[in-house]
C-alpha cells in the first residue's frame, strides 16, 4: 500500500455517526468535531429544530426522537437509513441532572431524595442508552461493525465531593449534589462492559468516555472549590473532548473495546 492510498488515521469520511443530546453544550461541540472529520451525524434529541443547523452543512441533521421511547428510536433509525446508510456509530451524550437552581427537595439531603427525581435520572441517563443500543446497536451488529462512545461523568467514578458546596450550605441551603446522576454514570461502565464482550463477535466496538466538569459560567465560588480539586486547575473547555470522541469514533481507536477512557484534568487521579 503506497502513503498516497492510505486513509488517514482519524477519518470519518462519509461514516453515519448517532449523537443523541447533539443539541446540548457538548453535543454541539461533537457534532461539530464530527463533521469536521467526514462524518454524517444523525442528531437525536427533543429540542428546538431551527436552532440546529447554526454553521452546520447537509451533514449533520436532526432526527426528532425520545431516547426514553424505542418506538420514535426505530423510527429514527428507518429514516437515517433511508436518508444515508445504516449508521457505523453511536454516541450517548443525552443525559440530564438536577440543576443547582433545582428545587430543594431534588438538592437536598439524601435521606429526602425524591423517588420521582430518581426515576425521572435513571429513565433518561440508563435506559436511554440501554434503548439507544439496542436500537442503533443492534442495527451495527447487523451489519457487522461499529463503535458505540456512552458519556460518563466522574461523578460515575467517585463521589461528588460535598465540601466543594460548603459555600451554599454557609449561605443557609441545605444543598447537597444528589445521588441519581452519580449512579446512573455508574451504570454506564458495566453496561459498556456488557456489551463490549456480547458484540465483539459481530465487530460492534463499545467503550466509555468519563469526562470531568465543563465551564459554564458557574458560580465563581463553586469555581474556585472544583477547580482547587483538579491538578490542571481549571474545569474543561467544551471542545476539550473534541479528540476524544473522534478517536473513539474513528479507525484509530479499533483494538479498544470495553475501556474507560477518563479525561478530568487529573480531578480522579488524587
Amino acid at each position: 500500500m503506497t502513503a498516497e492510498s492510505r486513509q488517514p488515521l482519524f477519518d470519518l469520511k462519509d461514516r453515519v455517526v448517532v449523537l443523541t443530546g447533539g443539541l446540548g453544550q457538548l453535543g454541539r461541540e461533537f457534532c461539530r468535531a464530527l463533521v469536521d472529520h467526514g462524518a454524517r451525524v444523525a442528531v437525536i434529541d427533543t429540542g428546538d429544530v431551527a436552532a440546529f443547523a447554526d454553521g452546520l452543512d447537509d451533514r449533520a441533521a436532526l432526527f426528532p426522537a425520545d431516547v426514553r421511547d424505542r418506538a420514535s428510536l426505530e423510527s429514527a433509525l428507518d429514516e437515517i437509513s433511508s436518508l444515508w446508510a445504516p449508521p457505523l456509530g453511536l454516541i450517548n451524550a443525552a443525559a440530564i441532572d438536577a440543576p443547582p437552581d433545582g428545587p430543594p427537595e431534588e438538592n437536598g439531603p439524601f435521606e429526602s431524595y425524591p423517588e420521582d427525581s430518581w426515576d425521572r435520572i435513571m429513565e433518561v441517563n440508563v435506559k436511554g442508552v440501554m434503548l439507544c443500543c439496542q436500537v442503533f446497536g443492534g442495527s451495527m451488529a447487523k451489519v457487522g461493525g461499529g463503535s458505540i462512545i456512552n458519556i460518563s461523568s466522574i461523578y460515575g467514578q467517585v463521589s461528588p465531593d460535598q465540601r466543594i458546596y460548603e459555600y451554599r450550605r454557609q449561605r443557609g441551603e441545605r444543598f447537597f449534589k444528589p445521588v441519581a446522576y452519580s449512579a446512573s454514570k455508574s451504570a454506564l461502565a458495566n453496561l459498556t462492559r456488557y456489551l463490549a464482550t456480547y458484540w465483539a463477535p459481530q465487530g460492534v466496538r463499545v467503550n466509555t468516555l468519563t469526562l470531568g466538569g465543563v465551564f459554564n459560567e458557574q458560580d465563581p465560588q463553586f469555581l474556585e472549590g472544583y477547580c482547587a480539586r483538579v491538578p490542571l486547575g481549571r474545569m474543561a473547555r467544551a471542545h476539550d473532548y473534541n479528540g476524544a470522541v473522534v478517536f473513539l469514533t474513528s479507525d484509530a481507536s479499533t483494538y479498544m473495546t470495553g475501556a474507560n477512557l477518563v479525561i478530568d484534568g487529573g480531578y480522579t487521579a488524587w
